[in-house]
């Protein structure tokens, strides 16, 4: 099975803002274990604003955009020696991949970007994917006209154009629920979703209150991933066996069931 494993920057990063070494340790044995049992993995991680602001020992997320992208292009040099060296340790072999909008908007790039997916799988590397905040600030900065915009949306793009299985997001939470947890004690957890209606997009809450990208990202991220044959799951990245279930076919998080099994980019 080919899958697309999407980790976010609250994952790897603890709320005193340092690195989080152990989350990351797990998150590599368990991918380098699945790996082994004959699957592929193509890991998207957020992050290296993050990492960045760690390394550079700043007090704060910068503010500034050209602060932001220079922090980014430090942070994503350690964030892949970082996995490098973990990855490392469970004999695997890693490979950064960096993207804007326009290599998956431009028909040539994506053809590239795909034949060197498959390349890269094909040597047995665990392709690591992030966008390249330093040369686009889409993710960084609100704006319009945006193609990537949030790890989210970069996981299903990636998942459609290395015609993945299965994409997994790993967020700071559990799933999706029919109301706002946070609000609602009765509040419950939907386990299955067989299509991305309007109803199903008022009931998610503000963009803001789940994680970085919030829900409305990670619904359109399962649209895309449904429309091209794949199916995805939402669970809570704090949980790493999760990820074993997830491949022993148990019912984890959210699942959203693709009904159209021929992909197309």
């Amino acid at each position: 099975m080919r899958i697309v494993v999407k980790v976010g920057t609250s994952n790897i990063i603890r709320a005193n803002g340092s690195v989080d070494i152990h989350s990351m340790d797990l998150l590599a044995r368990a991918l380098s274990d699945i790996k082994s049992m004959g699957n592929e993995i193509i890991l998207v991680s957020s992050g290296a604003i993050g990492v960045g602001t760690s390394k550079l020992k700043l007090p704060s997320r910068p503010q500034e955009l050209r602060m932001k992208q220079a922090v980014a292009a430090v942070g994503q040099c350690e964030l892949m020696h970082l996995y490098d060296k973990l990855f490392g340790e469970y004999g695997q072999m890693v490979a950064q991949i960096l993207l804007t909008g326009g290599d998956v908007e431009r028909k040539t790039s994506a053809e590239h970007l795909s034949t060197t997916f498959e390349a890269l799988l094909e040597l047995g590397a665990i392709p690591i994917v992030n966008e390249n905040d330093s040369v686009s600030p889409a993710e960084i900065e609100t704006g319009k006209d945006k193609v990537l915009g949030d790890n989210d949306t970069l996981s299903s793009i990636v998942a459609v154009l290395c015609k993945a299985d299965l994409l997994i997001l790993l967020s700071d939470i559990d799933g999706l629920y029919d109301k706002d947890p946070r609000c609602h004690s009765d509040a419950r957890l939907i386990p299955e979703v067989l299509s991305i209606s309007d109803a199903l997009r008022d009931g998610c809450g503000d963009a803001g209150q789940w994680g970085t990208g919030g829900m409305a990202t990670k619904l359109d991220a399962a649209a895309r991933a449904m429309e091209n044959g794949i199916d995805m799951i939402i669970t809570d990245g704090s949980n790493i066996e999760n990820l074993y279930k997830i491949v022993g076919g148990e019912p984890v998080g959210t699942r959203f069931i693709s009904t159209r099994k021929e992909a197309a980019i």
